[in-house]
């Protein structure tokens, strides 16, 4: 039995078709984290479960009870918001105990539940301090504290984080993590931020115009993406992709050509099944900025020169742009070549340098954006 069972989910707006046809399922225990751009119904999609919105068709599943037409207070579930929502004149203890004062639980319970959720948030010693009192992180320990007095079958977070600074999330991503591990919930987790998708998930569900463009784990997605937009998404740097063709098909090889005529052999064992390849098609190459090196004279993959447009220093690590004459990036907002190295290096703007890569590494794409060959397994 999943914890969370999602069967043919539509939600309409007059007009607009925000969730089309999802179907989802969340095992138990697991931390499912929904990501994707602005607008792709992320957001919609964890109000739905919730019953903060309705469903215009389908069914929902928690524990294999149907909540689908149930009150949002009904359905076992525990959501935390982007916006903490905590009463400004109550303590943090009162705030965390807040929904079992309203159900006339016995005081006794309630302190246990808040204490135990305070000593579990590490927040015993601010149980008697005002919200005004606490940094933005207590307070969304806080807001969580209030979710697990409840006791919820599942926990759902809408972009939890997004309010707090750089330094404070990548905190709370790990304070998350091991709280996950500590109560062993399940939990669906709404953000817009990969790295928080990355870091956290068992498992990514993608999401696109309304619809599920894959679901897989954080590695799964990254290095077998189902297609060039989940590529793109996923990764920083993002993905280099290359306007190319396919020059020559084997049964055990094929040969890609870019622009500048030059062409190179991609080994066929990792083509996707229903791969469909066809001589003279236009294909779209995907490589990971990580993918590229600085060539030598042993380079085992072909070498193109490139010019360094910028060099950006993060201490032991460098990101480099350059352009080339040879090849360019078919993306009107990836104007160049974007290439990471895992040592520091001291380019100028204008410096030449050859790069190469691994045919091994290459992701292919049709003109539709269809993932056709994936690297081989890590």
């Amino acid at each position: 039995m999943y914890s969370v069972e999602i069967k043919n989910l539509n939600k309409h707006y007059g007009r607009f078709h925000a969730l089309k046809d999802i179907n989802l399922q969340l095992r138990e225990g697991e931390f499912v984290v929904m990501v994707g751009p602005s607008g792709c119904g992320k957001s919609t999609l964890l109000r739905t479960i919730a019953g903060l919105e309705d469903a215009s068709d389908g069914e929902i599943f928690v524990n294999g009870r149907d909540v689908t037409h149930i009150a949002p207070r009904d359905r076992g579930l525990a959501m935390v918001f982007q916006n903490y929502a905590l009463y400004p004149h109550l303590t943090v203890a009162e705030n965390m105990g807040f929904a079992l004062r309203l159900a006339r639980q016995p005081k006794a319970e309630i302190d246990a539940a808040v204490r135990r959720a305070a000593e579990t948030l590490q927040l015993t010693d601010h149980l008697d301090k005002k919200p005004r009192h606490l940094s933005g992180g207590q307070r969304q320990r806080v807001a969580i504290g209030r979710a697990i007095v409840r006791q919820p079958e599942v926990f759902l977070f809408d972009e939890p984080l997004s309010n707090l600074d750089a330094a404070l999330r990548a905190q709370m991503r790990v304070e998350l993590g091991a709280l996950h591990q500590s109560l062993g919930a399940s939990m669906i987790y709404v953000t817009h931020d990969q790295v928080e998708a990355m870091t956290m998930a068992d498992r990514i569900v993608l999401l696109r115009g309304g619809l599920i463009e894959q679901v897989g784990s954080p590695l799964e997605l990254y290095n077998r993406p189902a297609s060039r937009f989940v590529a793109g998404f996923l990764g920083a740097p993002k993905m280099n992709f290359f306007a190319a063709t396919i020059a020559a098909l084997g049964p055990d090889e094929l040969r890609v050509a870019t622009g500048d005529g030059s062409s190179f052999v991609l080994p066929a064992a990792s083509l996707v099944d229903d791969a469909k390849l066809q001589v003279g098609s236009p294909v779209s190459i995907g490589l990971r900025p990580e993918h590229f090196h600085i060539a030598n004279n042993l380079a085992d993959g072909p070498v193109y020169n490139v010019r360094i447009v910028l060099e950006e220093r993060l201490g032991r690590e460098t990101v480099l742009y350059a352009d080339s004459d040879a090849v360019h990036p078919d993306q009107p907002d990836q104007p160049h070549i974007t290439i990471h190295r895992n040592v520091q290096s001291y380019f100028k703007p204008g410096d030449k340098a050859p790069i190469t890569f691994s045919p091994e590494k290459v992701v292919l794409f049709d003109a539709d954006g269809r993932a056709l060959r994936w690297p081989a397994q890590q």
